[in-house]
């Protein structure tokens, strides 16, 4: 068992939850595309940004856990970014039109590998230190809730909301 195991099952929940709405979805096809799928606070996402924020962010953020893991731990580094990120609207802009399939196979191929990726983290590599633009310093462990495994268990909800909305 790794130092991170009870996070990297809720992890791989998330993901399986998450994909196990793909036939819904393909159901639903096609979806609209939102007008507004940036950070404003009138913007909405339906299913095609939503898929496409989870396929950007989960490699992402295991990067950003890569970042901290490969600096000295007395200099820890800086990682992550905020919600306005140009790049991480860009790219949710981008992906957001990609077939469904492919999507959902980015999501199944970042879930598994980033689950596995943590499960191999030791006790040391999950209390190392890093420091966000906005919350501070923050351990790998702290990391996983806000970016990685609570953000998806958030997506999970989201979806499941989008799907049961008439539309």
């Amino acid at each position: 068992m790794g130092a991170l195991s009870s996070q990297v099952g809720r992890l791989r929940t998330a993901t399986d939850d998450l994909l196990a709405f793909a036939p819904v979805i393909a159901a639903g096809e096609p979806w609209p595309l939102s007008e507004m799928f940036g950070p404003e606070p009138e913007a909405s996402w339906g299913p095609p940004e939503l898929l496409a924020h989870v396929e950007e962010f989960l490699p992402y953020w295991m990067g950003e856990i890569e970042r901290v893991l490969a600096a000295p731990a007395e200099a820890p580094a800086s990682f992550g970014r905020i919600a306005t990120d140009p790049l991480r609207i860009g790219v949710i802009g981008r992906d957001r039109s990609l077939p469904l399939r492919e999507l959902v196979a980015r999501i199944r191929s970042e879930g598994a590998r980033v689950a596995s990726r943590l499960d191999e983290l030791t006790e040391a590599e999950a209390a190392r230190v890093g420091t966000h633009p906005t919350r501070g310093e923050l351990t790998v462990r702290e990391m996983l809730e806000p970016f990685l495994v609570g953000h998806l268990e958030g997506h999970v909800v989201q979806l499941r909301e989008i799907l049961d909305a008439p539309r």
